[in-house]
C-alpha cells in the first residue's frame, strides 16, 4: 500500500501526506513563524505605502477616494531633475563602493587567516574580539569615532607625530569617507566572517590530508580548497552586495556627518530622512526610496545571472 501511495504521489506531483509532514515538522514552523509574522509586519506590510509616491500626500488624507491628489511620476521625475541628485547617486556609490572593496573582502581574509592560526585559545580570543564591536550600539560607536577624531582626540594627537595637522577631522570633507569606511568595516568584519568560518569548518579534512600528501604547501590548500569551498557563499553574499549597493548605512552616517561634509556625505538614505521625516516631504521622499529599492533589485537580478554563468553559483 505504501509504495503504491508513493508511486501515485508521484505521478501526480502532490504529496499524499502533507499532515504528516506537517504534524512530523510542526516545531520547525512553530519556530519559524515569529520571524514570518516580524517580516510580514515591518516588511510587507509597509509596502502598501508607496503608493503615496504617486501622490501628494498629507499624513490623515486617505490612500484611495475623495480627497487623493494623484500627481502621477512628477515626485520621481522632481527626484531625479533635482540639483542634488547627481551628488546623491555619487556619494552614495563611493560610500557604497568603498564599503563593497573593505567591507566585503576583510570577512573573508580574517576567516582564512584565523583558520590558519593552530592555537585554540588564541584562535578562540581573536573570533571574540572581532565580534564584540557588532554588539556595540551604532550610537555609541559614533560616539567614540567622533571624540576620537576630535582636535583633542586621541586618533588626532596621534596623527601630529607623523606631521599631520591638529584639526577637527570631521570638519574635513576629504577625510570623511576614510572615517566612514573605517567605522564601518571594523563594526561589522568580525560578525560576518562567522557564515565563511562556519562554511570553512564544514569542508572535508580529508581534501586537505590528500593535498599535503601531493605536497601543496599551506597557502596552495587555502586557495584551492578553502576558497573553492567558500565560492558559493562569496557569489551569494556578492550578489547581496551589489544589490545594496544604493543602501548605505545611512544610521552611521546620520551620525558621523555634519554640512560640513554633506558634499562627500550626503547619500539617498540621509536626503530622505532629512526632507522626509524632518522636512515633512512624505510622497517626494517614497518616491526617492522606491526608486533606489528598484534599482536594487535590477542590480540583485543581473547580478545573479552573471554569478550563475561565472561561477555556477546564485540566490536561484
Amino acid at each position: 500500500m505504501k509504495k503504491k501511495a508513493v508511486t501515485e504521489a508521484g505521478k501526480t506531483g502532490k504529496p499524499k501526506y502533507s499532515k504528516a509532514i506537517l504534524r512530523e515538522n510542526r516545531q520547525l514552523y512553530l519556530l519559524m513563524l515569529p520571524v514570518f509574522i516580524l517580516i510580514a509586519i515591518f516588511s510587507y506590510g509597509p509596502m502598501f505605502g508607496i503608493i503615496i509616491a504617486f501622490q501628494d500626500y498629507w499624513p490623515g488624507d486617505p490612500f484611495f477616494g475623495k480627497g487623493v491628489h494623484w500627481v502621477g511620476l512628477k515626485n520621481f521625475t522632481k527626484f531625479i531633475q533635482g540639483e542634488y541628485f547627481a551628488r546623491l547617486i555619487k556619494n552614495t556609490l563611493v560610500l557604497s563602493g568603498l564599503n563593497l572593496i573593505f567591507g566585503f573582502t576583510m570577512p573573508i581574509i580574517f576567516a582564512l587567516l584565523l583558520d590558519q592560526v593552530k592555537r585554540p585559545h588564541f584562535k578562540k580570543f581573536a573570533q571574540t574580539a572581532s565580534y564584540m564591536p557588532y554588539f556595540i550600539s551604532t550610537v555609541v560607536v559614533a560616539g567614540m569615532v567622533i571624540s576620537f577624531i576630535d582636535i583633542n582626540g586621541l586618533v588626532t594627537k596621534f596623527l601630529t607625530l607623523f606631521g599631520l595637522p591638529n584639526i577637527n577631522w570631521r570638519q574635513e570633507p576629504s577625510a570623511f569617507p576614510s572615517i566612514y569606511t573605517f567605522t564601518n568595516v571594523w563594526k561589522t568584519f568580525g560578525f560576518n566572517s562567522i557564515l565563511y568560518m562556519s562554511t570553512i569548518s564544514s569542508i572535508d579534512p580529508g581534501l586537505y590530508e590528500a593535498a599535503k600528501i601531493d605536497g601543496a604547501d599551506r597557502f596552495q590548500q587555502m586557495w584551492h580548497i578553502t576558497l573553492s569551498g567558500l565560492k558559493p557563499i562569496i557569489a551569494i553574499q556578492l550578489i547581496l552586495q551589489i544589490g545594496s549597493i544604493l543602501s548605505t548605512n545611512s544610521d552611521l552616517i546620520l551620525l558621523l556627518y555634519t554640512p560640513a561634509t554633506y558634499d562627500v556625505a550626503d547619500v539617498i538614505g540621509t536626503y530622505t530622512y532629512r526632507l522626509g521625516i524632518i522636512g515633512g516631504e512624505y510622497s517626494y521622499t517614497t518616491a526617492a526610496g522606491l526608486f533606489m529599492s528598484m534599482i536594487g533589485f535590477a542590480l540583485t537580478y543581473f547580478s545573479n545571472i552573471v554569478s550563475n554563468k561565472l561561477t555556477g553559483y546564485g540566490l536561484w
